[in-house]
């Protein structure tokens, strides 16, 4: 096990079985509407890895903003966003919300992107690869995570 995690209330919660492929923080206008913060931190990981531990999630699907569909997962008791999906990327993939892992600094951002959004009074950190949109995957992401990704979407329906 990689990581454990849940909701704010503790009804939902979940284990992490592997690390994630990716972690993004999101800087677009869609993810800072959503959290009501100044961006979203995900970790993108296999569904097939991530372990629903107890409660039940309620779902609301919408139009992301790319226009594709977007599905988030939330607690129906507290409200809280613990994962979500992303229709548009082939396969089958959770962006769980870091906040909600029992140890957020587990994990940090590999990678900042859609700054052109970015608030700000958020300073970006030394180091950390920052994108005004999207990126080329094969840029930042790893070897391993890479196989990784191509294996689930080849798994995918």
């Amino acid at each position: 096990m990689f990581a454990e995690g849940g909701c704010s209330c503790g009804a939902v919660r979940y284990t992490l079985q592997r690390e994630p492929l990716i972690v993004h923080a999101c800087h677009c206008t869609d993810c800072q509407r959503l959290t009501g913060s100044a961006y979203a931190t995900n970790a993108w990981i296999e569904k097939a890895f991530v372990e629903q531990t107890a409660g039940e999630l309620t779902h609301h699907a919408r139009k992301g903003g790319s226009g594709a569909a977007h599905d988030l997962s939330f607690c129906p008791r507290c409200g809280t966003t613990v994962w979500s999906q992303y229709t548009r990327v082939p396969g089958e993939f959770c962006w769980v919300r870091v906040g909600t892992l029992d140890d957020p600094n587990r994990v940090a951002p590999d990678v900042h992107i859609y700054t052109r959004s970015k608030h700000r009074a958020v300073a970006l950190p030394p180091g950390v690869p920052v994108f005004e949109a999207y990126y080329e995957r094969e840029q930042v992401w790893s070897a391993d995570s890479l196989a990784r990704l191509e294996a689930c979407i080849g798994e995918s329906p």
